[in-house]
């Protein structure tokens, strides 16, 4: 009898040990990829709204950083991030989850098996999916697409601030003028104002920015949307900044570029798609088939505007934009 007690107390006194070693040799992985973010905002404080919205959702759903998950990051000073070698990498250290930013397509083409969950801003045109409804493969996320047919409210918006806009710069690069410039146009058309293209060349420098905004100033141009795009608008503050030396009345895609100084912005509410990517995570760890779980596409949006940017182009903002604005900066 004396034998089984001492040998139950050291059984019981290692239970909790091993029950720590088991947990640390199973806890989830999940990688985090953005070749745009700066990775000291890839973490639950971070000063990204949209970020922390994603991190206390996840906690909320049990997902906590260090207890239940670890997480690898690869966000914009990482080496070589977008090269093939660091997604071989990525992908040969098989994580449970890839949380990816734009890259949706990099990471289905180097993995069929691994789940990933990705911001797109329209997987279907992007090839990433067939339906948004029946993803397959081994990808979910959220959806961008409702940004593309709201040019036209966009440019509504920026006239109602600014009635005198009679010519619209569409600030993008290549591909995105390619893929967006026919339905801007078309979008200008019908509400009697004209717009040209304003191409921002890659590798971007502030330099490249002021020379594409001062053409397209001196061609006519008395107002700007700037697209919804990737890499190239990281530096919201340079291209809010160069756009207003210029005089020009602008719309942008996100909230950052009217924090940084930017007259207005409407946008998908990310905060909504952040805390959907969540709720991707858990279903999957849980056991979800990613293809099995539809792409959410962005219901939500939100508006923003600079009252102290409005002052400084002698704009008075009506008083039907000041009431229907989510946010009012000053």
């Amino acid at each position: 009898m004396r034998r089984r007690e001492i040998i139950f107390m050291v059984g019981a006194a290692l239970l909790p040990l091993t029950s720590r070693a088991q947990s640390r040799g199973t806890m989830r992985r999940i990688v985090m990829y953005s070749a745009t973010e700066p990775l000291d905002s890839m973490h639950e404080n971070s000063y990204n709204r949209y970020i922390r919205a994603l991190f206390a959702e996840m906690r909320r759903l049990g997902l906590v950083e260090g207890k239940t998950i670890k997480i690898e990051r690869y966000g914009r000073e990482t080496g070589e991030v977008t090269s093939k070698a660091t997604i071989a990498a990525i992908v040969d250290s098989k994580p449970d989850i890839i949380f990816c930013v734009g890259a949706g397509a990099v990471f289905t083409r180097a993995t069929n098996t691994i789940p990933i969950v990705a911001l797109a801003i329209d997987p279907v045109r992007e090839g990433l999916v067939k339906s948004l409804a029946h993803p397959g493969g081994n990808i979910t996320g959220v959806s961008f697409s409702p940004e593309v047919p709201i040019h036209a409210k966009r440019i509504a918006l920026l006239r109602e601030m600014f009635p005198a806009l009679h010519k619209l710069a569409f600030l993008g690069t290549r591909p995105v003028l390619d893929d967006q410039f026919s339905a801007v146009r078309e979008a200008a058309d019908a509400q009697r104002i004209q717009s040209t293209s304003c191409l921002i060349d890659e590798p971007t420098s502030e330099a490249i920015y002021q020379s594409a905004i001062a053409k397209a100033k001196d061609e006519g141009a008395n107002g700007v949307m700037v697209a919804l795009d990737g890499p190239p608008f990281v530096d919201h503050v340079v291209v809010a900044k160069q756009i207003a030396a210029a005089g020009l009345p602008a719309i942008y895609p996100f909230a950052e570029f009217v924090a940084a100084g930017g007259l207005m912005s409407y946008a998908t509410d990310l905060v909504e798609l952040n805390r959907r990517m969540a709720s991707d995570m858990q279903v999957i760890l849980s056991g979800t088939n990613p293809g099995d779980i539809p792409f959410y596409q962005a219901t939500r949006f939100e508006l923003f505007i600079n009252l102290k940017t409005a002052k400084a182009l002698s704009l008075a903002v009506p008083a039907t934009l000041t009431a229907a604005a989510d946010e009012l900066i000053e």
